[in-house]
């Protein structure tokens, strides 16, 4: 058996007539229990009584009947398998339809543009430009740091031999 890229040992036994695979762990793989129990923790009843208010508010005692808690999926996958256990064809799954309308992006676009630019009275004559880089504002950033120069000290040559 392979799991992950990683081969593992595996038994199979039969049990109700059905077969079961069961994945066996190596050594290093097996966890002592002392090590996964959490650590204590000193909670107030104040905690305690907020915490049960929550889950009593999230609490339904009924869920027949609720949308959410159906299992279409399930549901359809037994409609097939009963069909094709009658010997007739599945049933067909139903058409749904799109969520939303599609949009034409470019569409969109255009006519955003063209709405600002009859907006700041441009109409279809405005044009578009291509602005080209300024490489003039380099060269004077680069001349503007200059280094401070220090003055050159004069020395006196001492006399010889005097």
């Amino acid at each position: 058996m392979r799991t992950h890229g990683r081969e593992r040992l595996g038994l199979l036994r039969i049990r109700d007539d059905v077969i079961v695979l069961h994945a066996m762990k190596w050594d290093d793989e097996v966890r002592s229990p002392k090590t996964l129990t959490p650590k204590p923790v000193d909670i107030t009843d104040e905690v305690i009584e907020r915490a049960t208010l929550l889950i009593d508010s999230m609490t339904v005692d009924d869920i027949t009947g609720q949308d959410w808690a159906t299992d279409r999926y399930t549901a359809a996958l037994e409609d097939v398998i009963h069909a094709k256990a009658d010997g007739k064809k599945p049933p067909r799954a139903a058409e749904e339809e799109p969520a939303g309308t599609v949009v034409d992006l470019m569409a969109a676009l255009e006519q955003s543009v063209q709405k600002a630019q009859e907006s700041r009275g441009e109409g279809e004559h405005a044009t578009v430009h291509e602005m080209k880089p300024k490489r003039a504002a380099k060269k004077a950033a680069a001349k503007k740091t200059t280094t401070k120069k220090t003055p050159a000290r004069k020395t006196t040559a001492k006399k010889r031999g005097a």
